[in-house]
């Protein structure tokens, strides 16, 4: 055991465990840490669909989320030494926390489970998302308990922690909303002085020249481009913050620190065809000439992305064009581009009254021709976009609803992945509606989430085919056989809602719960079974206990 292992590192940083992997380089399998834990059994869950990044035996990592790779670089930018200051692995904070450890910094994305997948899922399935149990995990972790360092919560989930009664029942010092950049200096001295930290800290915005180059290694690579959206979505906080973009210099430095480490790089922005945009118009020559230039960086094979606008696909067709053959996209063995995007609603209605932005520089009532436009642009030139929808958007009605599965009939042809998600009240809805809730759900809305889903399952087996050329023969022949037997299963469960329930998807969940239905594979319906009656019996003893 070497020094650190003794005393501790001044600060240390980590994640939940779900957030410390790449998903078997199939990043949008991430989505899989907001199913409810017990599902399936854990074996299988991180072996198969959460896989953990590689720890050194010191308890670091080898590769860590983005967003802890820059407050790691701020610390050391700002007079920490290496040896104080560690990205740890959630399963080894005995290795790096001690009786000199001040801060324990953890980076959330759905702490407590609110965020709309997490929200849907558990909704939809019952119990407590991976997200959720995982960040508890390490607040109760016994090394911290013992040492008590202060612990400081940041990253996209910290909004769910602004509630001081929330954060005292947690044991969570200090919570972080925003950019965590400039608040870290006025935290780390009350911290060391010994002064009470503030329960509530809101991150100013960081100007381009400040934000700091990474000094190591991303999770699949990840290089921010650009941070904010600008494009005003009511419900969604990214796009409330201001639009900046990073030279080609700072981004080509944090390729350099991935490429390494044997990463690829994946360009992240909340949109990547906004880059060096001014406003909501694509700069075509800014985006093409990026691309390139990160294509043709000494030591780059390849390039992936993560988020594009459907409306900067659509108004910029020739872009998606260049950028494919640059990137050498040819659709064939999986060598297709894939990226998240936002569908939202089918309705010109609801998009002027939540997110008329999201459609620029098109209006609201183009929107429906705008999204068929973007696939099919997407399509011919192999980009796979993974879309989201919202159900429940404030002041939504089956009229709303109908639009959206008609929109839907007509991308049925594409290939993509539809991810139909329970709106959650946040961003600037926040403090005026509540969040959709599964008891309130409309016969059309059950209809438009199960046709959603149906959609995925239909193209399932091709995605089974190209997407997950894992090395491994054993995991691949593992996950076929689970994945071909789930998509089995998950359509008759989808035709028995839809014909013996007509679209009743509260109550099928009900029957469901209480047994008379299977809706998982045996045996893990056994486990399922199991572990929530295991659930239930825990609440029943604690509460037990207390009376």
């Amino acid at each position: 055991m070497n020094y650190r292992q003794n005393v501790g590192y001044k600060v240390v940083l980590t994640a939940d465990r779900t957030l410390m992997s790449e998903y078997n380089s199939f990043l949008f399998l991430g989505f899989s840490a907001c199913i409810p834990k017990g599902l399936i059994p854990d074996w299988f869950y991180y072996s198969m669909f959460c896989p953990s990044v590689e720890a050194n035996k010191d308890g670091s990592v080898k590769y860590a989320p983005c967003g802890i790779r820059k407050i790691e670089a701020v610390l050391l930018n700002n007079g920490f030494k290496r040896d104080e200051v560690v990205v740890a692995h959630p399963d080894h904070l005995d290795k790096v926390v001690g009786p000199n450890t001040m801060i324990l910094g953890i980076t959330e994305n759905d702490p407590l489970a609110l965020g709309p997948a997490s929200s849907t899922f558990t909704q939809v399935l019952g119990g407590d998302g991976y997200m959720k149990v995982k960040f508890k995990e390490i607040l109760n972790n016994r090394t911290v308990q013992r040492y008590k360092p202060k612990i400081i919560v940041g990253g996209p989930g910290a909004w769910q922690l602004e509630d001081s009664s929330i954060r005292t029942e947690l044991g969570v010092d200090c919570v972080v909303v925003g950019e965590g950049e400039k608040a870290l200096d006025s935290i780390i001295k009350k911290v060391t002085n010994g002064e009470q930290l503030p329960g509530l800290v809101h991150g100013e915005v960081v100007i381009e020249d400040e934000i700091p180059v990474i000094r190591e290694p991303t999770i699949d690579g990840i290089v921010e481009i650009a941070r904010g959206c600008g494009r005003g979505c009511a419900f969604c906080v990214p796009t409330l913050q201001r639009y900046r973009c990073l030279s080609i210099e700072h981004i080509l430095k944090e390729v350099d620190v991935n490429l390494r480490a044997g990463r690829r790089p994946l360009l992240h922005a909340e949109d990547v065809l906004r880059y060096k945009a001014k406003g909501l118009s694509v700069n075509k020559e800014a985006v093409i000439s990026l691309f390139r230039t990160v294509r043709n960086h000494p030591g780059v094979d390849s390039i992936a992305l993560s988020h594009f606008a459907l409306s900067s696909v659509a108004s910029a067709p020739e872009v998606i064009e260049e950028l494919s053959r640059i990137m050498e996209l040819n659709g064939k063995d999986g060598n297709w581009l894939s990226g998240q995007t936002g569908l939202e609603t089918g309705s010109p209605r609801l998009m002027r009254a939540h997110m008329g932005g999201k459609c620029k520089p098109f209006n609201p009532e183009d929107w429906p021709q705008v999204v068929v436009d973007a696939f099919q642009i997407l399509s011919d030139n192999f980009w796979v976009p993974v879309a989201t929808l919202i159900i429940g958007l404030p002041g939504e009605t089956d009229e709303d609803v109908d639009l959206t599965i008609e929109l839907l009939g007509r991308l049925k042809r594409f290939k993509s992945l539809l991810v139909p998600l329970f709106f959650v009240s946040e961003g600037g809805l926040a403090s005026t509606t509540k969040s959709f809730m599964v008891e309130n759900i409309t016969r059309k809305q059950n209809e438009l989430f199960l046709k959603s889903w149906m959609h995925n399952l239909d193209w399932a087996e091709t995605f089974l085919q190209e997407c997950f050329l894992i090395n491994s023969p054993v995991k691949w022949f593992v996950l076929r056989r689970f994945f071909a037997y789930s998509i089995s299963k998950s359509k008759d469960f989808i035709r028995l809602c839809e014909n013996e329930y007509d679209y009743d998807l509260p109550a099928m969940i009900r029957v469901a719960r209480a047994g008379k239905v299977r809706w998982l594979p045996f045996p893990f319906q056994f486990i399922y079974d199991y572990l929530r009656l295991r659930h239930y019996e825990k609440r029943r003893l604690k509460a037990d206990i207390s009376d």
